[in-house]
């Protein structure tokens, strides 16, 4: 698939990209607007070597990043919970194919049965996720997130942003403020392109289309 006529010029070289589902196709066709506020914080994003060195987690101003890009256009944080009603409907004959009554003799209620599925970012039926630098297990709370509100009817596509593999060559080379590698920091364990690939390989989104994005060593500039 030619990946340019989706994109504007130059994200390419500053963005790795994999289609799951025709997300891609969804975003442009479907969700024009939502696609192009996703594309004006990519070209917005710019990350310093300083960035780099702050400690992971709370601590990184890279999440902050993306909050002072998305939120003005009314991108928010959501989280969801929901119950599950089982009605239980009696045949009106005793004989085993007779019709089913319309009112049910028994509803039951699973309090709780969807909760606690939080989504970094959600706008009118698209969702998006950063994941910049924790525990690869991360990805699945997030695909298991984007699959629970697309089958729910909630979303109809995802976005994923995350480390670039090639980002190692900067973490091989330099050092924090402790002189310590920085790949000891982003290790293989963490969240990058190479953990979140083959979990959507082994289609762990389920339905949910997926477009998963890299942030490649040309978003990083020097510090001035």
């Amino acid at each position: 698939m030619q990946f340019q006529p989706y994109f504007r010029n130059g994200l390419l070289e500053r963005y790795e990209v994999y289609n799951y589902g025709h997300a891609l196709e969804i975003l442009h066709d479907a969700f024009s607007v939502e696609w192009q506020e996703i594309q004006s914080c990519l070209c917005g994003l710019t990350l310093t070597m300083a960035d780099l060195k702050k400690a992971g987690g709370n601590g990184s101003p890279i999440p902050q990043k993306f909050d002072d890009l998305l939120y003005p256009y009314g991108w928010r944080e959501i989280r969801i919970s929901g119950d599950l009603i089982v009605k239980k409907y009696p045949r009106q004959s005793a004989q085993r194919r007779g019709r089913f009554s319309d009112q049910p003799y028994e509803i039951d209620t699973i309090q709780g049965y969807i909760d606690g599925h939080n989504i970094d970012f959600l706008k009118n039926r698209v969702a998006f996720d950063l994941e910049w630098n924790s525990k690869d297990q991360t990805f699945d709370r997030d695909l298991l997130a984007m699959r629970t509100y697309f089958d729910c009817g909630l979303i109809d596509v995802g976005v994923i942003v995350t480390r670039a593999e090639d980002l190692n060559d900067i973490f091989r080379t330099t050092t924090d403020d402790k002189g310590m590698l920085l790949i000891k920091k982003y290790g293989a364990s963490t969240t990058w392109m190479g953990k979140l690939l083959y979990r959507l390989n082994s289609r762990r989104n389920g339905g949910c289309p997926i477009l998963a994005v890299g942030i490649r060593k040309e978003c990083v500039q020097d510090d001035a």
